[in-house]
């Protein structure tokens, strides 16, 4: 089997709850989706996508993306997709980082092993050890009021994990997330996210005034070492995020960050082969994990189910279906969450039909 063409798609993915809200102002009602088709000599196709989650949240944007997929294309072209390491390999030969771009290409790479196994992607990573996994969903910064009414409503569809978006005052950020915490029961997990928001001194504040609620804090600040800063003489289980891009970063959050657990993004670390390795190594090291992206649709909400479906029970924190935040259908709403829990496709890859003729003509196409 060799790659013959490379066609890129954009596509427009809404929001389902109207604006999605985070720390600095940042929000978004819809985004700029990429989706990668990678074809083949024997006429099977593997499908990738990355989304951003706008231009100021990681160090990535959409029209950056599919300048380097332009540039990532030809060398490629030839190649044995089932070969993982040695795209990836080739990859790494011809762009420098660009993660967010090769994460695309790396999991259409697993689609197409898995249908030329005739496997899905679950198989290859070892097998499901976790035939159900309950699902989380965002909460948009907001009043106090709006964000446990977001909780009340979403729990009454079964969701009862969720991710609170803070981080701007932090006097403010206790009051909205101890609301959040009454509108939940014992079993409710709650993480209050900041994305990197609080500065050391407000992330300070913000802790000692959570100290006393049954609740994770998200990525204090930006970077590693200010949230290892920040959280200095908190008992507050933390949880690292945008600042966890490779192993290193995951040994530093704990043994020096005493976090607990990391979430782990597709696009960030650079797709799923690197994924599973640092989800691997997260298990070693006796931590939770969660598994996601920045945001999507179908695609990468099937990617992920992979992930969770491979992830022992008792180290898998959080992680989302996509699909169920946003409208981004291409596959027709596959995988389907029941209840406020996922599973992963059992069909060939990543177990679903994107729907080509819907997308329209692909912005570029690379080969033949």
């Amino acid at each position: 089997m060799k790659i013959v063409g490379i066609d890129v798609f954009g596509y427009e993915l809404g929001y389902a709850h109207g604006e999605y809200v985070m720390s600095g102002n940042r929000a978004a009602v819809t985004e700029d989706g990429t989706l990668v088709r990678i074809r083949t000599d024997e006429g099977v196709d593997g499908w990738g996508e990355i989304t951003t989650l706008g231009t100021t949240y990681l160090p990535t944007f959409p029209r950056g993306i599919r300048a380097a997929l332009a540039e990532l294309g030809p060398a490629l072209i030839g190649l044995d997709p089932t070969n993982v390491r040695n795209v990836y390999d080739v990859m790494d030969s011809t762009l420098m980082g660009q993660t967010f771009a090769k994460s695309a290409l790396d999991i259409a790479c697993w689609d197409l092993l898995g249908k030329a196994t005739e496997q899905p992607i679950s198989a290859l990573l070892g097998g499901v050890v976790n035939s159900d996994f309950p699902l989380y969903e965002a909460v948009p910064l907001g009043s106090p009021e709006s964000m446990a009414d977001f909780i009340s409503a979403r729990r009454a569809e079964g969701i009862n994990r969720f991710q609170l978006k803070v981080g701007n005052n932090p006097h403010d950020d206790i009051v909205r997330s101890r609301a959040c915490v009454e509108a939940g029961d014992r079993d409710t997990v709650i993480v209050a996210d900041s994305n990197g928001g609080w500065n050391i001194s407000d992330a300070k504040i913000a802790l000692k005034g959570m100290k006393d609620l049954p609740i994770f804090v998200e990525q204090p600040c930006r970077t590693t070492t200010d949230c290892i800063l920040a959280h200095r003489g908190s008992e507050v289980p933390l949880v690292l995020d945008e600042s966890i891009v490779d192993s290193t970063e995951v040994f530093r959050a704990k043994n020096e960050a005493n976090a607990v657990s990391i979430n782990i993004k597709f696009g960030k670390v650079g797709g799923l082969t690197n994924v599973v390795r640092m989800r691997d190594l997260t298990q070693e090291l006796n931590m939770l994990v969660s598994v996601e992206d920045m945001w999507g649709g179908d695609v990468i909400t099937a990617a992920t189910s992979h992930i969770a479906a491979t992830t022992r029970p008792e180290s898998l924190l959080m992680t989302p279906f996509f699909n169920d935040w946003t409208d981004g259908h291409v596959a027709g709403h596959q995988p389907r969450s029941v209840k406020g829990r996922g599973s992963a496709p059992t069909g060939h890859g990543l177990g679903i039909t994107v729907d080509a003729d819907a997308l329209g003509a692909p912005l570029f196409v690379v080969g033949n």
